[in-house]
């Protein structure tokens, strides 16, 4: 049973959800996907977005080419819209922000589960809900801001998961 209950952390499905997918969640998707990599998890990530004005589109130039000096392509990546299918389909939902949040509520309606959905930075700051800003209507150092932030974020996501086998 333990090995099974093994298993399956160590195959997570996780999806990063913001408002249009093509800034935050690409990056933290992007972020997460390697990190996990790196450590050996055979985690799934993926991303979406609320809002679906960008379904279909490449992640944000910017959000690409700040991945890209960190070693990260993400331009393969393409935005798609959260559907309330997504509370099946994952294990855990990280949202960049408390709007985002709600706006997950309105779309899944009864598949919503409290349970799985958090914010970002709740794994760097639990219960304090902060918010991954939204570098969509700055300049180039806004990215970088919020690469960050995701980086730490995701470090913090790790390092948690690693305690939680431990005590298991």
């Amino acid at each position: 049973m333990v090995v099974h209950w093994l298993n399956y952390i160590c195959a997570m499905k996780i999806l990063m959800v913001c408002l249009g997918n093509i800034c935050r969640s690409p990056l933290a998707e992007g972020i997460l996907q390697n990190k996990s990599d790196q450590a050996g998890l055979q985690w799934q990530v993926d991303s979406a977005g609320t809002n679906g004005l960008h379904n279909g589109e490449s992640p944000h130039p910017l959000s690409q080419k700040v991945a890209k000096q960190h070693g990260i392509d993400i331009s393969r990546q393409r935005s798609r819209r959260l559907v309330k299918e997504d509370f099946d389909r994952y294990d855990m939902l990280y949202a960049m922000a408390g709007d985002v949040v709600e706006e997950m509520k309105w779309i899944a309606k009864d598949k919503f589960n409290s349970a799985k959905v958090q914010l970002l930075m709740d794994e760097v700051y639990p219960g304090q809900n902060r918010d991954v800003p939204d570098p969509w209507y700055g300049g180039e150092e806004g990215y970088h801001d919020v690469f960050e932030l995701i980086d730490k974020a995701c470090d913090a996501l790790l390092q948690n998961h690693q305690q939680s086998l431990q005590t298991l």
